[in-house]
């Protein structure tokens, strides 16, 4: 069984292929925030050096966010024309568990977060088990203070992973001792994800393409700017917006 990951919820763009050998293949590019003009010209490169047809494909995992949002629909896109051209069913991962999946053999609670833009992150925590992490607190939407507070309720020893805990490093670490994660850690990547949905698909714990959903913890960007200036226009005339 060979299942496709595709991996675009931050401002990487991670392909890989893999299955019971585990990652036969992995392309990551991140720069330029070029998502839809690289992820299909990643998988037919990525088939290629991988001497892998598509038709052998059997599963499509996708990367469901939280992330940027341009980025995750870019992703969930292409990962569901695929599939639904190839008549083969996905599977959905958080990008949140791709962060902390690398950190498995750890002794900490890990805390992976990532950078929502707009002063905000995206989080959620994790413990080892055997094979891999479990969630401790579902995926949450907060400000660096938030984040702060729900690991100092807990008391734990805490690793924090991504690229928003590098952003926010000087702030979290002047109220906790933690480690942070390395560089190359602190973006979702497609290789966790195929790992991770290899395990799932073996136990056939996918669904169809359009019972995908993406995960959304607070509004598009471009939504919350026509509200903002929606709420302004009706401040500075006293009532409806004209």
């Amino acid at each position: 069984m060979l299942i496709l990951g595709i991996e675009t919820a931050t401002e990487q763009v991670s392909v890989a292929i893999g299955g019971h050998e585990g990652v036969l293949g992995l392309f990551e590019v991140c720069r330029g925030r070029r998502h839809a003009e690289t992820v299909t010209p990643a998988i037919q490169f990525l088939c290629r050096q991988a001497d892998i047809e598509l038709a052998e494909i059997s599963v499509i995992a996708v990367d469901v966010g939280p992330g940027l949002f341009t980025g995750m629909r870019v992703g969930l896109s292409a990962a569901k024309a695929l599939a639904q051209a190839l008549r083969i069913p996905m599977i959905g991962m958080s990008s949140l568990d791709l962060l902390a999946f690398p950190l498995r053999h750890t002794d900490r609670t890990i805390a992976a977060v990532i950078d929502a833009r707009k002063g905000e992150l995206f989080y959620a925590f994790y413990r080892p088990v055997p094979g891999g992490v479990q969630r401790v607190l579902e995926p949450q939407c907060g400000r660096v203070d938030d984040l702060i507070a729900d690991l100092m309720a807990r008391g734990d020893d805490v690793v924090c992973v991504g690229d928003g805990a590098l952003r926010h490093r000087d702030e979290i670490h002047a109220e906790l001792r933690c480690e942070f994660a390395e560089q190359f850690l602190s973006r979702p990547s497609a290789a966790p994800l195929v790992q991770l949905a290899h395990a799932r698909a073996l136990r056939e714990e996918w669904v169809n393409p359009w019972e995908i959903q993406p995960m959304y913890l607070r509004l598009p960007d471009a939504q919350i700017n026509w509200s903002t200036r929606a709420q302004g226009s009706t401040d500075n005339t006293g009532g409806l917006a004209r």
